[in-house]
């Protein structure tokens, strides 16, 4: 199999409230709710990077496709990773998170390997780390 992730899903209890954390909260693009005038069809996509998107769908919807039951919150079995530019970068982005209403489940602060990093919780439990990571390269 040759690797093609184009979008990555979040089941999401409330739809507009998850749409606005992202776009309103941390200012991210989107054209906003699509698919409402079908049944289960409702959806937000946000542009991530070139090729790849965010999907906000809400977990019944997302239960219905797949057959499988509702997913409950619990504890995160992945989270997300926004690599930042620098320290600072990691400070701004998780002060904006937050003041969006996320929960921050770890404070940024130096990582074991030499970079910085912290994490938060979205309004619906998912987890997000914010780093730099002085070996990597960010491409803007």
């Amino acid at each position: 199999m040759k690797p093609r992730i184009t979008l990555i899903t979040l089941g999401v209890d409330d739809l507009r409230r998850a749409l606005a954390f992202y776009r309103d909260g941390l200012g991210l693009a989107t054209p906003g709710i699509v698919g409402e005038e079908f049944e289960h069809g409702a959806v937000a996509f946000i542009d991530l990077q070139p090729g790849l998107k965010l999907a906000l769908w809400p977990r019944a919807s997302l239960a219905h496709d797949t057959g499988l039951p509702a997913s409950q919150r619990g504890a995160p079995a992945f989270s997300l990773a926004h690599n930042v530019a620098s320290r600072q970068e990691v400070d701004a982005v998780m002060a904006e998170a937050e003041k969006a209403g996320a929960m921050i489940t770890k404070p940024a602060g130096v990582t074991f390997y030499g970079g910085y990093a912290g994490y938060f919780q979205d309004l619906d439990g998912h987890l997000w780390e914010v780093a730099w990571n002085p070996q990597f390269e960010i491409a803007d």
